[in-house]
């Protein structure tokens, strides 16, 4: 992942989808050769040189100011998270060059987040994800909720931690989960999205991202987009397999000095709490078979060797 080209094709994918209209420019010839705005048309409404955004757009200029940014922002009519996109991929290319990409350690949850999570007991599905969307620890509901197919213990060992985004996309038991599920992928790769920006010479999350383009075209298509997705709230209707339809709410929090990790808290709509009680007391009641991850919902990694 190139943190230049990430961010110029942030802005060409940015500026096809406005018109002059959009921006308050007249149209003087109706035969457009391009799809959207021209660089000349960004550039007078964003009040900077076209020379100065071409290269940018190209990668060639390194060191947009903020002042810069935010106006880059309101000529591309961007949302908040949007802006902070915009402001990560800006960032990561003036990033000092030339040293040696090491593979990161893996991410830990530490001892206060465990006791956050129990604190929940097993009444609330709860799962922390890492940066790259790996599941770090759940309880007992919260895996049950989400991979009840998978070895529970499966998060304590890194190497085969599921990973929310591999599984929505090349896990046949997570995509029956969801009835929308093109509204649950776009969330996920708009998140990948955010991870890119913030964490651009991440080579594990690199190689996800690669290996996601290799296997699923809807996966490619939606990256294509560059749409970026906050962590916050998210509804979702789910087909859960032992207690049937539910309405849910996934509410995700930051944890205090986690290095972009999320708490993941799903709570029920009215309708759906006596399905989500169930689940949690067949959770509680239950021991779950220990089960290594189906083939497509492993680690490329773990593949590799096996």
């Amino acid at each position: 992942m190139s943190s230049k080209s990430e961010l110029g094709e942030f802005l060409r994918t940015r500026r096809a989808q406005l018109q002059p209209a959009d921006v308050g420019l007249p149209v003087f010839d109706e035969r457009r050769r391009v799809a959207g705005l021209r660089r000349d048309e960004l550039a007078l409404v964003a009040g900077v040189s076209e020379s100065y955004y071409t290269r940018l757009e190209q990668g060639v200029s390194l060191n947009a100011s903020q002042e810069v940014l935010d106006a880059l922002a309101r000529a591309l009519r961007l949302d908040e998270t949007e802006r902070r996109h915009l402001s990560d991929l800006a960032a990561g290319v003036v990033r000092k060059g030339g040293e040696r990409v090491r593979k990161p350690a893996p991410e830990q949850v530490s001892e206060t987040t465990r006791q956050l999570v129990e604190a929940f007991g097993d009444s609330t599905p709860v799962i922390v994800l890492g940066r790259r969307s790996d599941v770090l620890t759940w309880n007992r509901t919260g895996h049950a909720l989400f991979a009840g197919h998978l070895d529970p213990q499966s998060p304590e060992h890194p190497a085969q931690r599921p990973n929310t985004a591999r599984l929505v996309f090349r896990d046949a038991h997570t995509r029956d989960l969801y009835e929308d599920w093109p509204k649950k992928a776009r969330d996920v790769v708009g998140r990948l999205r955010m991870a890119v920006g913030r964490h651009p010479d991440d080579p594990l999350l690199a190689a996800l991202i690669g290996e996601l383009v290799v296997h699923s075209p809807e996966f490619t298509a939606m990256w294509s987009e560059h749409k970026v997705r906050a962590w916050d709230i998210a509804n979702y209707r789910m087909r859960h397999p032992l207690v049937g339809a539910l309405d849910v709410t996934q509410q995700a929090m930051a944890v205090p000095n986690g290095r972009g990790q999320r708490l993941v808290a799903v709570t029920a709509e009215a309708g759906s709490k006596a399905a989500l009680t169930l689940l949690a007391r067949a959770a509680a009641e239950t021991t779950v078979p220990t089960r290594a991850p189906d083939e497509q919902a492993r680690p490329a990694c773990e593949r590799s060797a096996s």
